[in-house]
């Protein structure tokens, strides 16, 4: 039960998602040289122990950074996690180095990719609420960006523009 969980919560699955109001916007947050858009956790089942959360990360400098951790205040703690799938078979890890954010590219969090693991949730994430995640980068330094809750299935947010997205090496 706890790997189906986990697969959903992560993107493992190919559910529609669910149809969200057109005038929903994801906010931008500015620090340095970076921008981070269309943060979002996706809503959980009443007890879930754990969360998935996303973002997209645009380094508009000419020195690369590095997510190395986030904060959540719903949570024990928040792991940056990657994912893949080879040969039909999920496999996740933990980035204990943090996420690469390599100067003039954009890194994408995304189901189904890097995104953030949220353990030990102490709350149920119910579609419509936001929550402030401190984000702490290597160069930029931290930043609160509000994180949208939308549906259990959600695969990006909806107000975020269509942009080339860059899935660094870790």
């Amino acid at each position: 039960m706890k790997l189906f969980l986990i697969a959903l919560l992560t993107g493992a699955t190919t559910f529609a998602t669910s149809a969200i109001a057109e005038d929903h916007t994801a906010a931008e947050v500015q620090i340095a040289e970076l921008s981070v858009t269309g943060a979002f956790l996706r809503a959980t089942l009443p007890h879930a122990p754990v969360a998935g959360g996303y973002m997209t990360i645009t380094n508009h400098g000419t020195t690369d950074d590095r997510l190395l951790s986030v904060t959540a205040p719903i949570g024990d703690r928040t792991d940056l996690h990657k994912m893949t799938v080879e040969n039909d078979v999920m496999t996740m890890r933990a980035l204990p180095d943090g996420l690469p954010v390599p100067a003039g590219e954009t890194v994408s969090l995304q189901p189904a990719g890097h995104h953030l693991m949220i353990m030990g949730l102490n709350t149920q994430l119910v579609e419509g609420q936001t929550y402030d995640l401190t984000l702490k980068f290597e160069n930029a330094g931290e930043v609160t960006v509000p994180f949208d809750v939308l549906a259990l299935n959600a695969r990006k947010h909806p107000g975020l523009q269509e942009t080339d997205t860059h899935a660094p090496e870790n």
